[in-house]
């Protein structure tokens, strides 16, 4: 019994919960405007679905952070736009169709500090792939490319979020 509560106890040190965010203390409400589009060949909703999943995100796990659309009284904004939106066949069924796709998706994403007009994160080539499969019977299909692109979106955005609050990329200029 004893050598279960100590090595129990061993173990309490060892996780503490993150509770400091990567960002500034000063920022509080983080304004995230609706992403751009600039793929060409305008893809259904893939913009707003980004621009959905990241303030969800935010709201999730943005530890206390107030979430809003506009710039306006806001200390940090996240910024993104889609630049490229791509999907192909990548496996064939005997007849020669192409069954299984690939999504291609490469946004852009800054992260500005509004209130000392300096950009904390910056990365102009996030690539997300996922790939759906195309029903052999026609009765059944479904159009899982939707379905893709809501994956994508939402795992773009915990990235982006988990970045942030987490502090890597977040770093101080030297001489600050």
């Amino acid at each position: 019994m004893g050598s279960v509560l100590l090595f129990a106890s061993a173990f309490t040190d060892c996780y503490k919960p993150v509770t400091r965010s990567g960002l500034p203390k000063h920022i509080k409400t983080v304004a995230v405007p609706a992403f751009q589009f600039e793929a060409k060949g305008a893809r259904y909703r893939v913009a707003s679905r980004f621009t959905d999943a990241m303030i969800r995100e935010v709201i999730k796990r943005g530890r206390g952070l107030k979430v809003q659309g506009t710039r306006e009284n806001a200390d940090a904004a996240i910024e993104g736009n889609i630049r490229e939106f791509s999907f192909s066949g990548v496996l064939l069924d005997r007849e020669g169709r192409a069954r299984v796709y690939e999504v291609t998706i490469t946004s852009a994403v800054t992260v500005v500090d509004l209130k000392n007009n300096k950009v904390l994160y910056d990365n102009q080539n996030f690539v997300f792939r996922d790939s759906f499969e195309f029903s052999e019977d026609p009765r059944s299909f479904f159009n899982e490319e939707d379905p893709a692109v809501e994956r994508m979106a939402r795992s773009f955005a915990a990235s982006v979020v988990s970045t942030i609050t987490n502090g890597i990329g977040v770093r101080k200029a030297k001489g600050t």
